[in-house]
């Protein structure tokens, strides 16, 4: 599994274009995902070009909730890519493009060994991939709490009894916000706060070791 974060509020290098809002690029399970698509579709679009990934090349766009940071550069990619699947929650209403557009409000299987939280609190969904090493979990902003979009994802593996990867978290990364309940992450082997977490500096303190820095360019693989 490999992310490169293609929107943040940083920048790993001055080719690349810091901005307020998330995107993150995966390849995994043979798909190719768009996580979020930033808060400026001219920014993102210039951050994908330096980075040679081609916006058509998305299988699925997905949403984690519509807040403008997250949703401003959509209708640019749709622009440019005419077949991916955009998976939304079910707070988003109105996408009009020849899209397939498909709706979460339940934890949901999307395709083997990926899965979403569903939408949470009316407010957000999450995105987890199912590794050797245990789900590596994608956050837009953490609205629901992560310990909630955590819980919520280790139930599902136990009600369906059947995805070996759910028995642990292997790794978190995206927007945190306010997140404070800083034990959650003891069993947690990587972390990588973006966007707009509160207390990057005290995750950095406490988990040295299993703290990763964000920013546009940073490529991680699980």
């Amino acid at each position: 599994m490999k992310v490169t974060i293609t929107y943040d509020n940083s920048s790993t290098n001055d080719t690349l274009i810091p901005d307020w809002g998330f995107s993150c690029f995966l390849e995994t399970s043979g798909r190719k995902i768009l996580f979020d698509t930033g808060g400026n579709g001219r920014i993102l679009l210039q951050n994908l070009r330096n980075l040679q990934i081609d916006p058509a090349c998305f299988d699925d766009i997905f949403i984690s909730h519509p807040d403008f940071d997250h949703i401003g550069g959509l209708s640019d990619i749709l622009n440019l890519n005419h077949t991916a699947v955009i998976h939304n929650p079910t707070s988003f209403r109105g996408i009009r493009y020849p899209n397939q557009v498909i709706y979460y409000d339940n934890p949901t299987r999307i395709y083997e060994h990926i899965f979403t939280t569903g939408e949470l609190g009316q407010r957000e969904q999450s995105l987890a991939v199912e590794t050797d090493k245990g789900l590596v979990i994608i956050i837009g902003c953490g609205h629901p709490g992560i310990r909630e979009i955590i819980d919520t994802l280790l139930e599902f593996g136990r009600i369906t009894n059947s995805l070996a990867g759910f028995g642990t978290v292997h790794a978190i990364l995206g927007g945190l916000h306010g997140f404070d309940e800083f034990e959650v992450l003891e069993k947690i082997q990587k972390v990588c706060p973006t966007h707009c977490t509160r207390h990057i500096d005290e995750i950095r303190r406490l988990y040295p070791a299993k703290f990763i820095a964000g920013g546009v360019g940073k490529v991680l693989e699980f």
